[in-house]
């Protein structure tokens, strides 16, 4: 059952012209199917790329209008359209206006995990694997509102001496990631690395060997000699790092890891999706037009040497 769905599936790709990127947090047979699969930096790299005339987004609202922003040529499919980010939906235009109104001149940073209106409103974007060197880059005599996550701004201000106007908006899967689970697993498994996201509270942080993006703690598993990693963020990025690095232990810190609307995506959503053309990803010109700005700033300084 599982094998003529997947050559369901890849026969509907190939016949619609349409590339597949899924998030390292989706679900293992959805990896699997996906033309490319990567953390939310490598994967706006190739919606702007994107030769195909369809692309069909296996992850979250935000991604998938990150796509369309990009890709405006193109159609972009979201294959459930329920699948949101918490953390998104604590931010929102008027807000974010008032609060612009209230630090005048302050440049505001917004994260990728955030709606396309958000981001109309915002100067640059980053991603947790390019958000340090972006940061770094801005102005020092420039105030920084960072949006939508306080968790990163923190990490960020702490790592670059950069004041930070923090909006109060967090990963509540990360949020549930605790000095005490980090403590717990080092000690079940003594001399084991850890590597944590940085949407992470800095308390955790704090206990971690490395703070990387998804696609970070990818190459540190690659490229590091350490045979037990116990990773402290969302427990789907363990089945790739596993599919990748058969030789080495990945230990989840937490069961409770879990983020469910990335989870929500299957192997018949992706069918229906590709067989219905649904759903498709639709932003008000005028706003993706704006939000299109501070995205291909971000990329155009993640290209940077």
């Amino acid at each position: 059952m599982l094998d003529s769905l997947k050559n369901e599936i890849l026969r509907l790709r190939d016949e619609r012209d349409a590339l597949i990127l899924a998030h390292n947090y989706q679900l293992g047979e959805v990896q699997d199917i996906a033309d490319f699969t990567g953390d939310s930096l490598e994967l706006s790299f190739k919606a702007a790329n994107c030769e195909k005339s369809l692309i069909v987004f296996c992850g979250v609202t935000f991604m998938a209008e990150t796509a369309a922003i990009l890709a405006p040529g193109k159609t972009v499919l979201l294959p459930v359209l329920e699948a949101g980010c918490p953390m998104a939906d604590m931010a929102d235009a008027p807000r974010l206006r008032k609060m612009k109104s209230e630090h005048p001149g302050a440049l505001v940073v917004t994260y990728v995990n955030s709606s396309a209106d958000v981001k109309a409103e915002s100067d640059i974007c980053v991603t947790s694997a390019n958000a340090l060197k972006i940061v770094s880059s801005l102005p020092s005599d420039k105030e920084i509102i960072f949006v939508p996550d306080k968790n990163l701004g923190a990490y960020c201000a702490k790592m670059t001496g950069r004041k930070m106007i923090l909006w109060p908006g967090f990963c509540p899967t990360h949020m549930r990631i605790t000095p005490e689970h980090i403590l717990k697993r080092k000690s079940e498994y003594p001399g084991a690395k850890v590597v944590v996201h940085p949407e992470s509270p800095l308390d955790v942080i704090a206990l971690a060997d490395e703070a990387l993006s998804t696609g970070g703690m990818l190459k540190y598993a690659r490229n590091s000699p350490a045979k037990r990693i116990i990773v402290a963020t969302e427990i789907g990025l363990i089945y790739r790092l596993e599919k990748e690095n058969p030789d080495k232990q990945f230990i989840p810190v937490s069961e409770q890891a879990i983020c469910p609307d990335m989870k929500m995506t299957r192997l018949e959503d992706v069918l229906a999706a590709l067989k219905n053309m649904k759903h498709v990803v639709k932003i008000p010109e005028k706003i993706a037009n704006l939000a299109k700005i501070p995205i291909e700033r971000m990329m155009a300084e993640s290209r940077k040497a």
